[in-house]
């Protein structure tokens, strides 16, 4: 029973840490209760200890996701339960290899095997097909930018490192003073967590990002506040072309520069070829007409008809014998005198906009994408994060939604010239809950990562600014129909983290199968 409260007290402890509403620095003893009854039972029990131990750790890690991810419920009950089902398991895994290793090796070997396995499967969940990195522990410190401006060179994976250390640093003091009960180990232990946790604290505070800016643009974003379930797809887009220009109206006079629009505001789906003669371009046109120094970002829905099979790709959908079509949630460029151009989402969502390893589980499975409104199909990507050149010569980064959780991901439009981040996203799927919040919290972090300001258009949720050091300069609140205006700034250079990338999970993997090797070939302590 002792056992069981301690992995309760880490789910809650880990639950109560999370943005928006938890504090953060509960995170740093998250894991210790889990980690110590997991000790006990591997030092204590004899029999189905890994049973035990992966019970323990299931119950922690189900509390933890259910109670920071339950507003996955509110868009798909399915997709919701699954995604907390799933993810808790993974978790759950992951400690369990911990601890078979754990029983091999030396207390050191087998805290430093824990963070960087934990590291790994972190890295894993940004890459893989079902991706859900949204608790990443790095996370945690969203919404107190204050503690982590050295993001720019670690990324948010510093933030999980630094996280994890902390929590063996407790568990190691309190596991030998239960040993020796001797007080100086207490304040051994004490020491080496002021050190870990105060210096990374005071690089952060002795980082002041430079405050110059290289040039600046006035930008208006749209936050029309559209109901997905009962407007945005049964309403034409005619329809919410008027909304949008109405909404933009009053600040047009303001002569902006840059206008933002929402994630598939257009949401009819439009043939890509045919969209010269769409709604779509007509809003354009008409936005521009009225002031030619207007550059246009917004989102669409779109699809592409393909009669060869030649020019399908493993996310081409089958329409009938001799058809296929790519499906794509878009990002549209307007200027004056220029092209159209277009961005396509690369990180989908599993299960709604992706079937993950679908040539293995769709024989299985049959065809188990979730309707969320709009064509229920395989969304097709593209290779490369592209960037829009506004007529200014600077660049702007079209990330859409889910895509912005992804800090390396990011950093390839930084990479590509982006000297600001523009965000379009709907976040109305989970009501009025942590989901949109949490969101826009993470756009902090991304801002930070590569030291660019952030301009975030939601259909509802938060719509606002964010500056390069993550501070929030406005915002919108949930469920209002708003428009926003902002001088944004424009960066140049690139950061560390931008330059390097996710180098510390890189590090992290060799170790985790340098010590899992080593643990393996030893006989069991």
């Amino acid at each position: 029973m002792k056992t069981i409260l301690l992995a309760v007290a880490s789910g809650l402890i880990l639950a109560l840490s999370w943005p928006t509403n938890g504090w953060s620095f509960l995170s740093f003893i998250g894991f210790v209760p889990l980690l110590f009854a997991e000790f006990t039972i591997r030092t204590t029990h004899t029999q189905r200890i890994n049973l035990k131990v992966f019970g323990h750790a299931y119950l922690s890690f189900f509390m933890w996701n259910s109670m920071t991810t339950f507003w996955l419920y509110y868009s798909t009950p399915f997709g919701g339960i699954f995604a907390i089902l799933a993810n808790s398991l993974l978790m759950s895994l992951v400690f369990l290899i911990y601890h078979i290793v754990a029983k091999r090796v030396a207390f050191t070997a087998a805290s430093s095997f824990f963070v960087v396995l934990w590291l790994s499967f972190e890295k894993l969940h940004l890459g893989w097909e079902f991706s859900w990195p949204w608790l990443n522990l790095g996370n945690v410190f969203a919404n107190d930018i204050a503690l982590i401006q050295w993001y720019e060179y670690t990324g948010t994976f510093g933030g999980s490192l630094w996280v994890l250390a902390s929590n063996f640093i407790i568990l190691k003091g309190i596991i030998l003073y239960l040993q020796h009960k001797d007080s100086k180990i207490i304040v051994r232990s004490g020491i080496r967590l002021a050190l870990l946790m105060g210096i990374p604290i005071g690089i952060s505070l002795l980082l002041k990002p430079d405050t110059s800016v290289d040039n600046s643009i006035e930008t208006i974003v749209l936050q029309p506040n559209i109901d997905p379930y009962t407007e945005k797809y049964n309403r034409n887009d005619q329809g919410i072309s008027k909304d949008l220009v109405d909404l933009a109206q009053p600040l047009l006079n303001d002569n902006p520069q840059l206008l933002i629009a929402p994630e598939t505001v257009f949401a009819e789906g439009t043939e890509i070829t045919s969209y010269t003669y769409s709604e779509a371009r007509r809003f354009s046109k008409l936005l521009l007409d009225k002031n030619d120094q207007l550059n246009l970002v917004f989102g669409i829905s779109m699809y592409e008809l393909l009669k060869k099979e030649t020019d399908l790709s493993p996310q081409s959908n089958f329409l009938r014998k001799g058809l296929w079509f790519n499906d794509y949630n878009s990002a549209v460029f307007e200027k004056m005198g220029s092209e159209t151009q277009f961005y396509h989402k690369s990180k989908l969502v599993v299960g709604v906009e992706n079937f993950p390893y679908q040539s293995t589980l769709k024989p299985i499975l049959g065809n188990i994408m979730i309707d969320l409104g709009g064509t229920v199909a395989m969304k097709t990507t593209q290779p490369e994060r592209s960037v829009f050149k506004l007529n200014t010569g600077y660049s702007v980064a079209p990330i859409i939604c889910y895509e912005s959780v992804y800090g390396e991901f990011v950093n390839g439009y930084v990479k590509n010239g982006a000297n600001a981040l523009a965000i379009i996203t709907n976040d109305a799927w989970w009501g009025e809950t942590q989901g949109h919040q949490q969101h826009w919290s993470y756009a902090r972090l991304r801002a930070i990562e590569t030291r660019r300001a952030v301009a975030r258009s939601a259909n509802t949720g938060v719509s606002g600014f964010i500056d390069k050091d993550g501070e929030i300069i406005k915002k919108s609140i949930y469920n209002e129909k708003t428009a926003l205006i902002y001088d944004l700034p424009l960066y140049e250079g690139q950061t560390f983290y931008v330059k390097h990338g996710d180098y510390i999970p890189r590090i992290a993997n060799f170790l985790a199968l340098f010590i899992l090797l080593f643990g393996v070939t030893r006989r069991r302590k």
